[in-house]
């Protein structure tokens, strides 16, 4: 006796289909354009004068302006939609590009970034607002680890095409026109391209036909795919973000930070490995094939991460993350003077590229799992801005580690928070987090 095929799998990547033009596809577009002019940001910044701390802060300010940008975001998608709201950002954006190019000011291209950083906010609470609302919990992890890799797959592509482009032109502004147009095609992606709700309409239409639940219970379930009314989210009361974090307080205070503690561990790879590298005496392309290695096995994974969280539930993937990660940087935290440690620094490295590649999504499907049913907006939110901030703060807490101490600190120091936040993660995570049915 054979036995039907789960219709759950065919579900999961129909899904996955339908909000390729909408969501994967405008964010991946949108990640290479930003990863391409993150490295240059220093260099233009040092043509206008500045000197490496200010370099440094104009960078920052595309994290300040995602970090502050997370609570007016959640307001923005609660009150206009998902859609306007990442049309809107892709435009104001363009008026940061514009900045970026027109500026001979040092304190306009910080303001520029600043903005593009807020936009940047705007657009990702957006396409998470969006995936909460539509994608059924059964295949919700692997939807949003798919997402989450769209970004790092552009992230990770971007400094090469930045490269290309200062090889052909031989200008940075070259990468900034290469945003802009990358901002002008996502824009119009999310305005005119096909809407995946109107396939969802057709689908609940269809459905009207079926057999119901008394004629048929099994048929029911396999047609079922759990998708979310289409249109505007259904009429609820809309409390506000304020009045959504203080009710939900328990929940943001507890596995928020848990949250928090992933976010700064992966935050403190691209800070601790170049560091550790310089300080045991390596030279540069040695690093950058170390790093380059650890990023190519965390981009590689990260569909896997989606499959672990859906079949067996998210612990399975946030806690062996953190132990992966929190454990290898305190582990290297003992290796800086023996006589291997440059094996090392790849081999401790390669275990962080791995536990990061594990985690991907599972901060974007937590926050999917715990947010309200109608108008998640003002809760994801509050939800991104403590994720984001445990990631701002975790380059602050290496580099104020390693001035008063040493880099050997500042590693064990963020592997010891990764491992506070595994037991954080299997605390908290049954209490508040459904359970995922096995596909």
């Amino acid at each position: 006796m054979t036995s039907a095929p789960d219709p759950r799998r065919g579900a999961a990547a129909e899904a996955i289909r339908r909000y390729a033009p909408m969501i994967y596809g405008p964010t991946a577009l949108y990640s290479v354009g930003q990863g391409a002019i993150l490295p240059l940001l220093p260099i233009i910044a040092r043509e206008l004068g500045a000197d490496l701390a200010t370099a440094a802060l104009v960078t920052a300010m595309l994290v300040v302006g995602q970090l502050v940008g997370n609570l007016p975001a959640g307001w923005l998608v609660s009150r206009i939609g998902e859609r306007h709201t990442m049309t809107l950002a892709a435009a104001v954006s363009l008026v940061g590009i514009a900045g970026m190019l027109l500026s001979g000011h040092l304190g306009v291209l910080m303001l520029s970034v600043l903005l593009i950083g807020v936009c940047a906010s705007a657009f990702a609470l957006a396409r998470h607002t969006f995936m909460t609302t539509r994608v059924p919990l059964a295949y919700r992890a692997r939807s949003l680890s798919l997402l989450g890799g769209s970004f790092r797959l552009g992230a990770f592509t971007g400094p090469f095409v930045a490269a290309g482009l200062l090889g052909i032109f031989e200008n940075e502004e070259a990468s900034i026109w290469f945003f802009g147009a990358c901002l002008v095609v996502v824009g119009l992606l999310v305005t005119f391209g096909p809407d995946p709700e109107q396939a969802a309409d057709r689908a609940a239409r269809a459905a009207e036909t079926r057999p119901t639940e008394e004629e048929d219970p099994e048929a029911l379930e396999a047609e079922d795919t759990g998708e979310a009314v289409t249109g505007s989210i259904p009429t609820a009361e809309r409390i506000g973000v304020f009045r959504t974090m203080a009710r939900h307080r328990r929940v943001l205070s507890r596995l928020g930070l848990a949250a928090a503690s992933l976010s700064a561990v992966r935050a403190s790879r691209p800070a601790v490995l170049p560091l550790w590298g310089v300080s045991i005496g390596l030279d540069s392309s040695t690093i950058a094939l170390v790093v380059g290695i650890s990023g190519a096995l965390d981009f590689a994974l990260f569909y896997a991460s989606g499959q672990v969280m859906d079949r067996f539930g998210r612990l399975w993937a946030a806690v062996p993350a953190l132990i992966l990660m929190g454990g290898a940087l305190f582990a290297l935290s003992f290796t800086h003077d023996l006589d291997a440690a440059t094996m090392w620094f790849g081999v401790f490295a390669t275990v962080i590229g791995v536990g990061n590649g594990l985690s991907s999504g599972i901060l974007l499907t937590l926050g999917s799992d715990i947010a309200p049913k109608t108008d998640p907006a003002p809760f994801l939110g509050a939800w991104r801005t403590i994720t984001d901030a445990g990631g701002a703060l975790s380059p602050l807490l290496v580099s104020g580690l390693t001035a008063v101490a040493s880099i050997s600190v500042a590693a064990g120091g963020i592997g010891a928070i990764g491992l506070l936040g595994a037991l954080a993660f299997i605390r908290w995570v049954p209490r508040f987090v459904p359970t995922p049915r096995r596909d």
